[in-house]
């Protein structure tokens, strides 16, 4: 790979794309950019909403609290928010300006006006629409396929907007059919810092900022408080903690922004800080630190690639083992090292299933990031799982493969069933 080549640029541009702040759980955070968005649109306070919502979108909003809300949850809160004070032109920190005065008439209006949430009829995994009415006018907003991609958009029946149809909106972003891991182990080492630096340096500086408050304050289930003072500070548990610690205080509804990576703030806080505790302990370089985060990121995004923007697969396996390749990186390994600690990690955690984001996401975090680091310290020691173990096959992209066919095709069902399980039917 080269750094004036198409594939360098690419994988670039990705980490531009995928590295964007969010303010709170991106999937209520997405509802509340669809009404603000709409509110916008229509001009005046509606009387009553009515959004239709795929069963992941309500199964990631039911039981996180929306920021700046005074502790609401829930797709009707969401939506209250964003048509109360919600800044449409912030995208993903549609939220980050609401002032204290604000805050009562987002519950006033929730208690005051209809909110109709209905379950899209449509296969869709991400998927938004929303209708504003006042009178006999109403706006539309619809999202599909990942958190601010607007498809359409109307007033009064006529549209201001169409996106053009794709197969998979979730496909939208730069060509991750490039990634894979000899390339982005290659791309860590002959990378010209100056190109990532501002989105890498966001990065850990946003996603260390929230670890601190998780570790500081009561948030959530305090994961990682409590994996301190039961297990030690050692730097494996301190890696563990600071990552928990961050995703403890964003379910909590804390209002501190984050980094993202594919779509997910827990995914982006878990590729990171176990990453940045590991290079505080070896004393590694700033550049050392960005290029192994760059790897945790772009491991992590390809794993993602695969699987889908949300479904019954734990998205933070993907940035356990993420954080895992960044650790090892740290640590001098290269491709074979890096590969083996993929593996490992995977066969270890790829049972873990999403049911959807509230404070135990934390302490999937929590054992995601142990197995990244078992998977490691299992090579150091000259121990894997090898090809027929399970999901396990000859080769790292073959195995990652596996395990996206595992959570895109085969746990469909396994969704559904959740969904039930989580709305009593």
């Amino acid at each position: 790979m080269k750094k004036d080549n198409a594939q360098y640029k690419s994988y670039l541009k990705v980490l531009r794309e995928e590295l964007v702040p969010a303010m709170g759980c991106t999937e209520p955070i997405s509802i509340a950019y669809a009404a603000a968005k709409a509110m916008e649109l229509l001009g005046k306070l509606p009387e009553q909403c009515r959004i239709e919502v795929s069963g992941n979108i309500i199964k990631n909003v039911k039981s996180v609290v929306v920021p700046n809300t005074n502790g609401l949850k829930g797709i009707e809160a969401s939506v209250a928010a964003g048509i109360i004070a919600g800044d449409a032109s912030k995208k993903l920190e549609v939220l980050s300006n609401i002032t204290k005065e604000m805050k009562p008439k987002i519950r006033e209006y929730l208690l005051s006006h209809p909110i109709a949430v209905v379950p899209a009829d449509n296969d869709m995994i991400f998927y938004i629409d929303i209708i504003l009415q006042n009178g006999d006018q109403w706006s539309e907003v619809i999202i599909e396929g990942y958190h601010t991609n607007i498809t359409q958009m109307k007033l009064n029946g006529k549209v201001l907007f169409q996106a053009e149809r794709t197969e998979n909106p979730d496909n939208n972003f730069s060509n991750q059919g490039l990634l894979n891991i000899k390339d982005i182990v290659e791309f860590a080492n002959i990378a010209d810092i100056e190109d990532f630096r501002e989105p890498i340096g966001r990065q850990i500086a946003y996603n260390s900022t929230i670890s601190e408050e998780g570790l500081k304050h009561n948030w959530g289930a305090n994961v990682g408080k409590t994996i301190l003072k039961t297990y030690g500070t050692n730097i494996a548990m301190r890696a563990k903690a600071a990552a928990a610690a961050g995703s403890d205080a964003r379910m909590g509804g804390c209002e501190k922004p984050v980094i993202i990576v594919s779509g997910s703030g827990n995914q982006g806080i878990t590729a990171v800080l176990p990453v940045i505790e590991y290079a505080k302990e070896l004393n590694v370089s700033e550049d050392k630190l960005y290029r192994a985060v760059a790897l945790s990121d772009l491991v992590t995004i390809y794993q993602k690639t695969g699987i889908g923007r949300l479904s019954a697969f734990c998205g933070a396996v993907c940035a356990g083992c993420g954080s895992g390749a960044g650790i090892a990186y740290l640590h001098g390994g290269g491709y074979k090292e890096i590969a083996h600690t993929i593996v490992n990690a995977l066969a270890i955690v790829s049972g873990i299933v999403c049911d959807g984001a509230k404070p135990s996401c934390a302490a999937k975090i929590a054992a995601s990031v142990d197995a990244g680091i078992l998977g490691y310290e299992m090579y150091k020691n000259g121990q894997q799982f090898r090809s027929g173990d399970g999901i396990v096959t000859k080769g790292v992209d073959n195995t990652i493969s596996n395990v996206g066919r595992m959570a895109r095709e085969g746990m469909k069902s396994t969704d559904k069933e959740i969904l039930k399980i989580m709305t009593g039917h």
